[in-house]
């Protein structure tokens, strides 16, 4: 282990992104992950990158395409608002094909909503977000130090797969400071012949496009990359398990969702209660596996979340619907406390009873 700095979340990913080998920085201000783009433009200068304020997220994201065309590790970042303008080129980047990482520091909605702390931005990263068929390979920390390591992560298994990456973290993450250790992250270098650097006279020129205008074509491109997602969902997904060795209640939660949800745990294996926790580290691909183990013995699951109820469908579609499963919420920038938490693990073993 290096030397432990202390470090606001946002901070972290623009640190972790520059030692990974990201020197291409494009995105628009918007709270609650400015800091992250104020780090890059001081930073990126002084070490011969590119850091750039667009004039709004559309043009952000399209430079990022751009970017991503000549095979360099480029990234933008927003919050959910900013985000949903840069759709349109979300979809773009994956109809060709290309790596990128996406930030979305998560804020209360719809509409401008709040600058608080929210989670529902879960559809829109995992269920598509853009037009047409595709996937993005959805990342979710829940402390400063996975801020920092999913940035490399996000960044290897895009470039490893052709696929952009999303970090999907909510404001609290962004906004705390913890110890981070930084000093471990070296770029991953990958071969990518497919990238438009030039010919120079020597090889057949590369073209990047996400447009088909024969259908049998743009079929065929589509299954392809859907077998790419089944690769990708076999070998990547991650998730923590926590004292789910004879629970008999799953509670469900990413972010600081699970953080909150943890302690509520602890305190309820003090009460008696059989009770633990599966936390998805990937959203997509969805750890459908241990959700699935977990319905054989548990009695039901409560999925803890700062939305409305989204990631609660994922997890009834891994159980296919086997056990019950609640919903443990607030929304509009409020957060779960562990009472709230402990007060629905409680009901659900008082249910059982």
């Amino acid at each position: 282990m290096g030397e432990k700095v202390l470090m606001k979340g946002n901070e972290a990913i623009a640190e972790a992104a520059i030692k990974a080998g990201c020197r291409h920085y494009f995105g628009y201000p918007i709270t609650p992950q400015t800091e992250l783009a104020a780090y890059m433009a001081k930073r990126m200068p002084k070490i011969g990158g590119v850091f750039l304020q667009a004039e709004s997220e559309v043009a952000a994201i399209n430079m990022v395409y751009g970017v991503a065309g000549t095979g360099k590790r480029v990234m933008t970042s927003s919050s959910s608002p900013g985000v949903s303008l840069k759709q349109e080129g979300i979809s773009y980047i994956a109809g060709a094909d290309l790596p990128a990482l996406i930030v979305n520091v998560q804020r209360g909605g719809p509409g401008l909503g709040g600058i608080q702390p929210s989670q529902s931005d879960y559809f829109q990263a995992t269920k598509g977000g853009g037009h047409g068929d595709y996937r993005l390979i959805v990342l979710a920390p829940a402390s400063v130090q996975e801020m920092a390591d999913l940035t490399v992560k996000g960044f290897d298994l895009s470039d490893k797969y052709c696929v952009p990456a999303m970090l999907l973290a909510d404001g609290t993450m962004g906004q705390m400071m913890e110890p981070v250790d930084l000093e471990g992250i070296t770029e991953t270098k990958t071969e990518k012949p497919w990238a438009v650097t030039g010919t120079e006279g020597k090889r057949k020129h590369n073209i990047v496009n996400s447009l088909y205008l024969n259908p049998e074509k743009l079929e065929q491109k589509n299954f392809e990359r859907y077998e790419t997602y089944k690769t990708i969902e076999q070998n990547e997904c991650m998730w923590e398990s926590f004292m789910m060795d004879d629970a008999e209640i799953c509670v469900v939660a990413f972010g600081i969702a699970a953080r909150v949800s943890k302690n509520a745990v602890v305190a309820a294996r003090k009460e008696g209660i059989k009770v633990g926790l599966i936390r998805p580290i990937t959203l997509w691909p969805f750890p459908k596996a241990p959700l699935a183990q977990a319905a054989d013995k548990v009695k039901g699951f409560i999925s803890v979340e700062l939305s409305m109820g989204q990631m609660i469908e994922d997890v009834k579609l891994a159980i296919d619907c086997r056990k019950p499963v609640a919903l443990c919420n607030r929304t509009g920038g409020m957060i779960p406390t562990p009472e709230q938490v402990l007060a629905s693990i409680r009901n659900m073993a008082k249910e059982d009873t």
